[in-house]
């Protein structure tokens, strides 16, 4: 029995130290996976002391960056048993993220980061006057093999150009320039970056014009340089772009024609370009942009008319501002049929004529501006749709355009626009006439009771002759 019982006690211990002998290995094993190579781990510390200060030295990390207590804004992943960084974001972006010093910099170690894929700055260089900052123009080709996200956001006190070097970034995908006082050209090196699926330089100080070579980024979906002073026409090539989703160029200083090569955006759902110098007219183009949802060209002396438009063909359009345009001629009776459409605004043109009833009729319509026009004739639109509207219906400042009287005791009249007076006017017409008829009446039979007629002989004549006879009767009768 004894010898049993320490048989049983000496397996016991043995499984014991079997677990533990396993647990043990195993926790080795996985701090073997976690570690960090030693030349990234030091880049990692040297570029982040960079940003935030010399004080930052990662003591309160264990067991490395990427172990049990990460820093916030940055990831890691595992190549070939080692901890790499694959994401580093910079600047205030959360509470606890890395908030960068008043003297924040580069340093060339931020190159030297074998497998980063994201690599962004958000509110880090925030004094341009005191410590403004340019991005480095060199070893960007480094982080080519792996690059796939690379942006600067809302940095005021980052300025100077966009670097060439960015070109050679071949793996990136987005890159975005939001915000900042960057100025100068844009590079026609980005052009080369064939697998970009966005592009955002919005809010900048670029100028210049638009390079050509974006038109052969084929993969390209969103575009947006909008809030600069770029100049110069819009390239022709920009109808190579056939993936492109959004295109945002408002705000500028452009000039020129709309290219006819729009036409081939078949998959744009917008196309924003208010606020420039574009001139021309509408290109009939326009019209091919099946999948158009939202066409903005607000505040450009374009010019033309509506007319050369099938409207017809842009069933899906949802927003459509051709304000401040100079525009002439009429509405197309073809808008009406924009069942989609939920905002029209056509207000500030020179634009003639009647409104069709059809448009109250839209089913999706939220707000219709004509106002600042020469519309003209009787608004035929229903109380209800006065109702619905209030002042997102805008017809006022057109002379000529009045509303039924009978919708004064209801309330729902549109703002700013006069009653009708075709009632007033017509009684005046008519008691005009009423007296006309009466003073011929009394000639006609003052002159047959005189065997006399007015036909054919002047008017003035006529009177004199009747006073003549009067005259001579009354001698006689005395």
């Amino acid at each position: 029995m004894e010898k049993l019982c320490v048989k049983t006690q000496a397996l016991f211990l043995t499984c014991i130290l079997s677990l533990f002998l396993n647990v043990f290995c195993m926790s080795e094993s996985e701090t073997n996976l976690s570690l960090m190579e030693k030349s990234e781990k030091e880049a990692l510390y040297s570029v982040i002391q960079g940003f935030v200060g010399k004080w930052w030295n990662g003591s309160e990390l264990y067991p490395d960056p990427c172990g049990w207590t990460p820093i916030q804004g940055v990831s890691c992943d595992l190549f070939d048993g080692f901890w790499y960084v694959t994401d580093l974001n910079v600047g205030l972006i959360q509470d606890n993220s890395l908030r960068c010093a008043p003297n924040a910099e580069f340093r060339r170690h931020l190159f030297e980061f074998k497998h980063l894929q994201t690599l962004s700055f958000i509110n880090c260089f925030i004094d341009p006057h005191q410590h403004a900052v340019t991005i480095p123009t060199d070893n960007w080709e480094k982080l080519a093999g792996s690059l796939v996200s690379l942006e600067f956001r809302s940095n005021p006190g980052l300025i100077g150009q966009i670097p060439p070097s960015f070109g050679s970034l071949t793996r990136l995908q987005s890159l975005v320039l939001l915000e900042n006082r960057l100025s100068g050209e844009l590079p026609a090196t980005l052009g080369s970056i064939a697998r970009v699926r966005r592009i955002v330089l919005a809010g900048n100080m670029f100028t210049g014009q638009i390079p050509a070579s974006l038109g052969g980024l084929t993969g390209l979906l969103i575009f947006d340089s909008s809030r600069n002073f770029l100049t110069g026409s819009l390239p022709s090539t920009f109808g190579g772009l056939t993936s492109l989703l959004k295109l945002d160029l408002s705000n500028n200083l452009l000039d020129g024609m709309l290219p006819s090569g729009l036409g081939k955006l078949k998959n744009l759902t917008l196309l924003d370009l208010r606020n420039n110098n574009l001139s021309g007219g509408l290109t009939k183009s326009l019209q091919e942009m099946v999948s158009l949802e939202e066409l903005v060209l607000s505040n450009n002396p374009l010019g033309g008319d509506l007319m050369g438009i099938e409207w017809e063909n842009l069933q899906n359009l949802i927003s459509l501002d051709l304000s401040y345009n100079g525009l002439i001629g009429g509405i197309p009776e073809k808008m009406t049929v924009l069942s989609k459409l939920r905002f029209l605004g056509l207000n500030h043109n020179i634009l003639s004529g009647i409104i069709s009833p059809k448009l109250a009729a839209l089913p999706s319509l939220g707000a219709l501006y004509l106002h600042g026009n020469n519309l003209t004739g009787k608004l035929e639109f229903s109380e209800w749709f006065y109702g619905k509207m209030g002042r997102r219906f805008g017809a006022w400042s057109n002379p000529n355009l009045c509303y039924p009287v009978e919708l004064i005791p209801t309330g729902h009249v549109p703002f700013g626009v006069k009653p009708c007076q075709q009632e007033v006017t017509l009684l005046e017409a008519d008691s005009k006439t009423k007296l006309s008829d009466v003073n011929s009446d009394l000639n006609a039979s003052f002159s047959v009771s005189l065997g006399y007629s007015n036909y054919g002989v002047d008017g003035s004549w006529a009177f004199i002759v009747r006073g003549m006879v009067v005259l001579l009767l009354l001698i006689y009768i005395l």
